[in-house]
């Protein structure tokens, strides 16, 4: 095991660590919320809040943890702190010379998996950490390291407002500005909330609704379908030679065709149905209520528009589209016979709507 240095900074980290007077507290509903959120949004069953002390790591609120501190020579999270720019992932803790035989890790039922924010103070002091971890290896996608990235500045937020309240707390004879600064923590900190809420299912670039909004829905709108005995209609769509498009043309020409294609789906949409950035080029439509045959002229409408769009290139796409079996039907099968259909009309020579037959 290797221990963690100290930072260069200690001193005035752990000045500005105690001017929160957070250590030692009572367990607090705003702070157990984000490790429960951060836990579920990474997949893990264990997540916590640390603050490093002088020789300790203290876990504000923790999820799957029976302990309330550990040393601070044992701690992931005294690791993490060290680069305060970057989360520290750890994909496999047995096999990393700086935990292998860790106490944590060796004792049965060990960490293996783990990744740590950095929680910085208003002077960037590296505090702590909001980290997940596991008992088996794994690693964090993109789309989970941002949220986890995205949930240490709300923990960061909240022990700002804890600082400032207690200030505020010094200056009750001046009561317009007391309710006010609380009032604009407060508008800030739901603003900060709602941000986080749109990150976790919007596409970036597009606006759009990403990959894990999209899952939901169609879940969603299939189980409704089955009980209802309504139709349901799923198409998947790719732009043809997009990677060409990027190469001859340049990046950002290929993102005003994404950006371009997905105002026109937007549009498509806004009555009912919804349409999805799946990835890269690929996009995905939900269409509740509609026929196949109905779905399909929508679909090829859509393909029809592509080829007009005032762009300055050619760009055309392929679409392929399946529908809610008699029988009922799941989620995961019926967005498969789509995006089968897809590289059907893909291999058939694409700038095409290929429909799936039922089996």
């Amino acid at each position: 095991m290797i221990k963690p240095d100290k930072p260069q900074n200690e001193e005035a980290r752990l000045a500005a660590l105690r001017s929160y007077e957070i250590l030692d507290t009572e367990a607090e509903a705003a702070f157990d919320d984000v490790v429960t959120i951060a836990a579920t949004l990474c997949d893990v069953p264990m997540a916590s809040i640390s603050l490093i002390d002088a020789e300790r790591q203290w876990f504000k609120a923790r999820k799957g943890l029976e302990e309330s501190q550990t040393t601070r020579e044992s701690s992931f999270c005294a690791h993490a702190i060290l680069d305060p720019a970057h989360v520290l992932q750890v994909p496999d803790a047995s096999l990393d010379e700086r935990f292998h035989d860790n106490p944590l890790v060796t004792r049965a039922g060990g960490l293996r998996f783990y990744a740590g924010a950095p929680l910085l103070s208003r002077d960037g002091h590296a505090l702590g950490t909001l980290c997940v971890m596991d008992t088996v290896a794994g690693a964090l996608d993109d789309e989970q390291l941002a949220a986890l990235q995205a949930l240490s500045r709300q923990v960061s937020y909240l022990l700002e407002l804890r600082r400032v309240s207690k200030d505020l707390n010094l200056q009750l004879q001046d009561r317009v500005w007391y309710e006010q600064q609380l009032n604009d923590y407060h508008d800030h900190l739901e603003n900060q909330n709602a941000d986080l809420a749109e990150q976790t299912r919007t596409d970036p670039l597009t606006g759009l609704p990403n990959r894990r909004a999209f899952a939901v829905a169609l879940e969603a709108a299939t189980v409704r379908a089955v009980e209802q005995r309504q139709p349901l209609a799923v198409g998947v769509m790719d732009i043809d030679h997009f990677k060409m498009i990027n190469d001859l043309h340049g990046h950002a020409q290929g993102d005003l065709v994404l950006v371009e294609l997905a105002n026109l789906l937007r549009s498509q949409f806004s009555g009912s149905g919804i349409a999805a950035r799946y990835g890269g080029e690929e996009f995905v439509m939900l269409f509740p209520g509609a026929s196949l045959d109905q779905a399909r002229l929508q679909c090829e409408f859509i393909r029809q528009s592509v080829a007009v769009m005032p762009l300055g290139l050619p760009v055309s796409v392929s679409i392929g589209l399946t529908q809610l079996a008699d029988g009922g039907d799941t989620a995961e099968a019926i967005f498969k016979r789509a995006d089968d259909a897809l590289y059907a009309a893909k291999r058939g020579g694409r700038d095409q709507v290929m429909v799936a037959a039922l089996q």
